[in-house]
């Protein structure tokens, strides 16, 4: 549907701002005579930005809705591409880098949430994670835009030209934002009901009058419009630990450091660099696969079998290290990983933080969860390389093991929640399961 696809998009400049840096980091050296530290500002803005704004998007999202909010996320990306593109000295160069990180992690927030209110219970999955597939397509589209800027052009100013084309996408995206309604669940949350009713119509979801009762039925026994500890404990948790094991299986540190992986292990950087693709399309090929099986096999047996695949990989990898020897085997032991992770864990996360939390607090939970994965992604990022000098086979070790404490931890707390509506989905999080019909009405 057009409003699933327009939320998506998102996901698109979510990969692309995040990969385009990329193809720049050399020229923009050049351009403001920048040392390690200078480069590291630059560079490092965006995610300080990430966090930042996935922390702050949930209260708004939840008062505001997520299409409003997603509107101004568009327009921030839109003025970051620009800012970045025609900046003349590094303070400016950070600070539009930093609104392009708030964007980012805004719409890491919003993005599910606006998807995962608008699915039926069937495709929810598979719809939410397309958010996770547009981002994989971004940061592709990202290394496409670079190489073929670089052909057109090789003059000391390509990189503004290579920052400057996000402009491009974040127009898509806010012509297409502004042509789906608000979230018909969100819209009854703050009582504006005829709204609702004509957002459902135009969505296709079901009987309008049906699906009003439910949800304002839902608002009713929710409790305070409010994120806490008291009333949320649960899915508290299971935010932080969905975000935490993400992270802890060391993915964007082996995605941001892929050469120096390589490189460790006696590799060329010609070799290192077509290796590399090879790993993006199987991240690309495993999202996909993970999108067609999440509605089918569920949330929770995708994460047992990436758990127990990605720890017998990550510890592949180890031994190589440890012992110094299969150095051939180090491409499949990470193509291994990047497969049973994309079509496990990056499938499933956007969607699970969608799902468990109630709609008055939901972008609030989802906030949180991001968060969370956003500040480990920095730390884990700062670290690796720290403790990859000391031991190369260390940090390897302790993303399989995080990865066999993963598979416990979901094998006895987490609850499947497949198949259920934003609604039902309130009572598994005391305890006990309830499974609704896969739709959006109970008599569609």
């Amino acid at each position: 549907m057009s409003a699933v696809i327009a939320a998506a998009v998102g996901g698109l400049l979510f990969g692309f701002d995040t990969a385009v840096m990329a193809g720049v980091t050399h020229q923009l050296s050049i351009a403001f005579a920048l040392m390690t530290v200078g480069l590291g500002a630059a560079v490092s803005a965006a995610l300080i930005g990430t966090l930042i704004g996935a922390l702050g998007a949930g209260g708004p999202g939840d008062r505001h809705g997520s299409r409003t909010m997603l509107i101004w996320i568009g327009v921030a990306y839109a003025i970051s591409a620009i800012g970045c593109a025609l900046s003349t000295s590094l303070p400016m160069f950070i600070a539009f880098r930093l609104l392009s990180g708030l964007a980012i992690g805004g719409s890491s927030v919003l993005a599910p949430v606006y998807i995962a209110e608008i699915s039926p219970a069937d495709r929810r999955g598979r719809l939410v994670a397309s958010f996770q597939l547009s981002i994989v397509i971004g940061i592709l589209a990202a290394y496409v835009s670079n190489a073929l800027v670089g052909l057109a052009s090789d003059g000391a100013d390509a990189w503004r030209i290579k920052l400057g084309v996000a402009v491009l996408p974040a127009l898509l995206f806010l012509a297409m934002l502004l042509r789906i309604p608000d979230s018909p669940r969100w819209l009854v949350q703050v009582n504006r009901i005829e709204e609702a009713r004509r957002a459902i119509r135009r969505l296709a979801m079901g009987n309008a009058d049906r699906l009003i009762a439910r949800f304002a039925a839902a608002r009713a026994t929710a409790g305070p419009a409010r994120l806490s500890w008291q009333m949320h404990r649960t899915p508290i948790l299971l935010a932080l630990a969905i975000a935490a094991f993400n992270q802890l299986s060391g993915i964007n540190a082996i995605l941001y450091y892929l050469g120096d992986i390589f490189a460790m292990a006696g590799f060329s950087t010609l070799s290192a660099d077509l290796q590399s693709v090879a790993i993006g399309i199987a991240n690309l090929v495993a999202t996909l696969i993970g999108m067609a099986m999440i509605d089918r096999v569920g949330r929770r047996p995708l994460l047992l079998t990436g758990a127990a695949g990605t720890a017998i990989a990550l510890a592949g990898v180890a031994t190589i290290y440890t012992t110094g020897r299969g150095e051939m085997l180090l491409l499949p032991a990470l193509v291994g990983f990047i497969l049973f992770f994309a079509v496990s864990q990056g499938a499933v996360i956007w969607v699970y933080l969608s799902e468990i939390f109630p709609t008055a607090v939901r972008a609030r939970g989802q906030s949180l969860g991001s968060a969370a994965h956003w500040a480990l992604n920095a730390l884990i990022a700062f670290g690796f390389p720290i403790i990859a000098q000391g031991s190369r086979a260390l940090p390897f070790w302790v993303f399989a093991a995080a990865m066999l404490i993963q598979f416990v931890i979901v094998w006895r707390y987490f609850p499947e929640t497949r198949g259920l509506s934003l609604e039902d989905e309130l009572s598994p999080l005391t305890g006990t399961a309830q499974h609704g019909k896969p739709s959006y009405d109970d008599d569609a």
